[in-house]
Order: C-alpha cells, then structure tokens, then sequence
C-alpha cells in the first residue's frame, strides 16, 4: 500500500506500522528533511528518485514529493472499539466517494471518537487516496469492515449503545443529550441514510439548515454532529 504526501507520510512515521521503504525526490532533502530524518531514525530504507518516477508510482497524483510503502491496510475488529462508558463510533452507510471517506475519518479521528466503521460492500475502502485526504488520520484511528451496517448496529446495541442517524427529517441535533456510548450513522452522498437502516436505528436527528440549499456535504454534517457530543460531554 503506498501513502502519498508530506503530512500523511509524517503521520505514518508516527505509528509502529512497517514501512518498507520511502521515496523522495531529488533536491527535496530540505522541505522534505524531517521525514528523511525520521526515517533515518527508523532504519526505514529510502531512495531519492526524479520526480518522473514519483509521477509513475503515484496513485492519487498528489504525492508532494514523497511516497512511502507499507504493508496492506490493517482493518480492526468493531469490539476493538466498545467497551468505554463514553465512546463515539462513527458508522458509513453507503459512504461511496473517496474524499468523503477520507474526510470523515479525519473529523473522527479529530474529535477524538473510538473507530469508524464501514461495509464490506457498497461502500469505499481505505485506499492510498483516502488516507492521504484523511491526512494520516486513518493512521491514527481503527477503521472496522464489517459485514453490513445493519448487522454492526445491532451487536452495538446488545453492547449498549445508543444508535442516531444523521438524516433530513428527524429532531434537532441540539436538543439531544449526546453522552454515554453513541454511535452516529452517516449516509452516501445521493441516498443519505437507507430507510431500513433508519428504522433500525433509536433516533434520527437533523442540523438544522436556513439557507436555500437543503444539504450539506456528509463530512460537514458528521464535523458538526461529532463536536456536539463533544461539547455535550464537556458540559
């Protein structure tokens, strides 16, 4: 698996995650030279290569000069992540677009929740192009895949969980008392979250919109919906 870009490839470096070896361009030892030391400090192995062969190897074409490989991506397990009397796991229902993956993961791993769950199938992967729009975020949270949204659902509610669905339709996310052990689902970016999935869950609450559009973006919505847990907890 190759990690592209200074920040992800820094965030990596963070991790015991083996990297096999980093590519760097050539001349890029200066705004490149904290990572080259860091690696050097891991025996990590690293080859300082014209931009042309970034160019061939890069995946997303935003390798920013450097590029590290690692072995496939480590997916945890969802009981990784229950068991705390306050907990926030973040479920993607039908999350298909790469950046709103990535994204979203960046805003979990930012306000602190326990993992990120996602689904076997009708649903993105954690590729190289969503941990570098994570910002090496996916380094630094468990992302589980398991075998649908539904099924992850119920065995957080066996675990006492309660389940919200963010959707158009549903009561204010501001009158919510968002503590304990709270799982948010998040829909795709056409479907929002699927009718079947809703009704499985204990609440759908809405943000509130006054402008004429009557949206907003998947990862906007979580950002605001996760800080308001947030906040609730520090209340």
């Amino acid at each position: 698996m190759k990690t592209e870009g200074r920040n992800a490839v820094s965030e990596l470096l963070k991790t015991e995650k083996t990297v096999e070896k980093i590519l760097i361009e050539k001349g890029g030892q200066g705004f490149l030279g904290k990572i080259f030391a860091e690696a050097r400090k891991k025996n990590i192995r690293v080859q300082f290569v014209d931009r042309a062969a970034l160019d061939r190897e890069s995946v997303t074409k935003h390798h920013q000069g450097v590029i590290a490989y690692t072995t496939d991506f480590e997916y945890s397990d969802l009981y990784d992540f229950v068991g705390k009397e306050e907990s926030l796991i973040v479920l993607c229902d039908g999350v298909e677009d790469v950046h709103n993956l990535g994204s979203i993961i960046r805003v979990a791993e930012c306000a602190g929740a326990d993992g990120v769950v996602i689904p076997a199938a009708k649903g993105a992967s954690v590729t190289e192009a969503v941990v570098r729009i994570s910002a090496g975020a996916a380094e630094h949270i468990g992302v589980a895949k398991v075998p649908s949204v539904n099924w992850a659902i119920d065995a957080l509610k066996k675990s006492g969980y309660w389940i919200y669905a963010l959707e158009a339709g549903g009561e204010s996310i501001y009158r919510e008392k968002l503590t304990g052990k709270v799982a948010l689902v998040v829909g795709g970016e056409d479907s929002g979250v699927k009718r079947l999935t809703r009704e499985k869950c204990d609440k759908t609450l809405s943000i509130p919109l006054f402008g004429k559009v009557n949206s907003l973006n998947a990862s906007v919505a979580l950002g605001i919906a996760v800080y308001e847990v947030v906040r609730a907890r520090e209340t």
